[in-house]
């Protein structure tokens, strides 16, 4: 027995245990899969939209905290995601940089541009300036990745505090294996963690660059090899950022695999490859959840339970053919259900309200019913299964993640002293 189970592998559910077992906690840390931040950019959005583009993300997500009590971050409250960035950015060392007050503007895989709060050394230079200069290099051998489609689009838009940059489409072909004419962009990322790799592609395309221009890549520029995208700055000449592609995503996989590196180190137990499929709850105690396991299922049991499974996305959140909402684990009460139809027909006008529907907690994480009581005092609740937002519009399920893990594993710690 563990005394903390966590649930689920994502960013809330790894931040959490990393949190715990930082605070001398004995955790164990239950997962389907490996979790979601491979379908990420590899950034930290806190706050994007609201609705308008933000600058200041801790700063513009009091303002909402105080104007929608039903928001995640009302009860997380912007103290709880300054801790949770700073922590993060500590965990991690030199794999993010940024500040909590003000979100950098980085260029998509299809020319938009994206706000997001921290974001990895190999995308900084990629924050849009007026009159800057880039040039957007594809490899022909990546499809993932349209250097026209990037450059154009970028250069036909407003920058959000006004001017424009000039981009303009590179090409080049260097395989990153022999005799490969389709390769995916993990393949590339362990090509470039090569130095030998680096030499040859910095060969193929310097002659092709023009002075003063800033060079942009599909984000590929290595997977274990932190530095190859500074090596390959100096080798070129030019300053380089990174342009992350549809997942799954190469910096996606260096957080997952950082923070789950640093759990196991920390004392984190993973049990990775199951699903939770019941929980047993005596006199409303949660006492175990049962794992899918193979040959037969198998009980873990502890004195606290983070539910951190994530929404709709991970099947943590069900609808039936009926309309008819569940939490799938714990049968859990859910807010944003009576609000009228979860589903309108208008999908280019008002938020669907379904994106909204999730768990009701409060300021130490707990779970709540619709009266504001605990369901269980030893149950909490971290990232996507919490309510009251549309997070893929504002772009706050990171704040959020990291806010809310952080929120109950301190109040786990201060429970079990």
């Amino acid at each position: 027995m563990s005394r903390v189970i966590v649930i689920g592998a994502g960013l809330s559910g790894l931040v959490a245990a990393n949190r715990l077992a930082g605070k001398g906690v004995d955790v164990t840390l239950l997962t389907k899969g490996i979790g979601g931040l491979q379908l990420g950019q590899g950034s930290i959005d806190v706050l994007g939209y609201a609705p308008d583009r933000v600058t200041n993300p801790v700063l513009t997500l009091s303002a909402i905290a105080s104007a929608r009590p039903a928001h995640p971050y009302a009860a997380i409250g912007a103290e709880a995601v300054h801790t949770g960035i700073e922590y993060l950015k500590a965990l991690l060392g030199d794999l993010l940089v940024g500040d909590a007050e003000a979100n950098y503007q980085l260029p998509t895989a299809v020319g938009a541009i994206r706000p997001t709060c921290l974001v990895q050394p190999s995308m900084v230079a990629g924050n849009v300036t007026d009159g800057a200069r880039f040039a957007i290099v594809g490899l022909r051998r990546l499809k993932d990745f349209h250097p026209k489609l990037v450059a154009e689009n970028l250069s036909r838009t407003p920058l959000p505090d006004g001017g424009r940059l000039d981009a303009r489409p590179v090409m080049v072909d260097v395989p990153a294996r022999d005799g490969e004419v389709d390769s995916s962009g993990l393949t590339y990322a362990r090509a470039f963690d090569d130095p030998a790799f680096r030499d040859r592609f910095a060969a193929a395309l310097k002659p092709q660059l023009n002075e003063g221009e800033t060079v942009g890549l599909p984000a590929v520029l290595g997977l274990k090899d932190r530095g190859a995208w500074k090596d390959l700055s100096e080798k070129l000449g030019h300053p380089v950022f990174e342009i992350p592609l549809p997942p799954p995503s190469v910096p996606g996989m260096r957080l997952n695999e950082a923070l789950t590196a640093l759990a196991k180190a920390a004392g984190v137990r993973v049990v990775n490859g199951t699903r939770a499929v019941s929980a047993r709850v005596e006199d409303g105690v949660v006492k175990g959840v049962t794992m899918a396991t193979a040959g037969a299922p198998r009980e873990f049991t502890g004195e606290a339970f983070v539910l951190a499974t994530g929404g709709f996305e991970s099947g943590a959140l069900a609808m039936d053919s009926y309309g008819s909402v569940t939490e799938t684990l714990f049968g859990l009460p859910l807010q944003g259900l009576d609000d009228g139809p979860l589903v309108h027909g208008d999908y280019w006008s008002a938020e669907q309200p379904l994106f909204s529907v999730g768990v009701r907690v409060g300021k130490d994480m707990r779970v709540l019913d619709a009266a504001g009581a605990a369901v269980h005092p030893n149950l909490f609740a971290a990232g996507g299964i919490i309510g009251g937002s549309s997070r893929w519009a504002e772009k706050s399920g990171d704040g959020i993640a990291l806010g809310s893990a952080v929120r109950a594993a301190d109040s786990i710690v201060e429970e079990l002293a």
